[in-house]
């Protein structure tokens, strides 16, 4: 699926300023780095939840301030995947080879395919192509183009399961 340009994020999201838009990055991005360390640590949403919101967001690396994050966003999106994560899970194993199972992926990409699927299941009023995008855009991130492209794929096929 073609990646979106900021400015059909703009027209696509009418209601959101690009401030509005960034913040709302920052926070999918900061979703993917909570489910991750949940996973690694085994902590508890609450636990990482209030970390986020009491530690990292609003702070400072070397006196640079970090983009603002949208919070509320950033909560919605952890409780829900943790809340909905057998259903959305199920939701990207269905577009898994058939070889493959959720469990032998990277944690990061786990985290990724979680975050992107829940959006796509549980937040009909943003736009597909904005999840894909979003998460596409994040997993260039992290990793090379041939996991970008994976979730690219994922995604797709979880939006067109779930939307069409």
């Amino acid at each position: 699926m073609a990646q979106l340009a900021e400015a059909e994020k703009a027209r696509a999201e009418p209601q959101l300023s690009s401030r509005q838009r960034r913040a709302r990055t920052v926070a999918r991005l900061a979703a993917v780095q909570a489910l991750y360390q949940m996973e690694l640590a085994g902590e508890g949403v609450e636990t990482v939840v209030s970390e986020f919101r009491n530690f990292r967001f609003d702070a400072d690396i070397e006196g640079q301030p970090l983009a603002e994050a949208d919070e509320d966003w950033f909560s919605d999106t952890v409780h829900g995947v943790v809340e909905h994560q057998r259903g959305v899970d199920e939701a990207i194993k269905a577009r898994l080879a058939s070889n493959w199972r959720l469990e032998r992926l990277d944690a990061t990409l786990r985290a990724l395919l979680r975050c992107g699927a829940w959006e796509l299941l549980h937040k009909p009023e943003v736009p597909r192509e904005i999840v894909i995008d979003e998460y596409v855009e994040l997993a260039k991130a992290f990793f090379d183009d041939a996991e970008a492209k994976f979730v690219n794929a994922a995604l797709d096929g979880v939006a067109r399961d779930a939307r069409d």
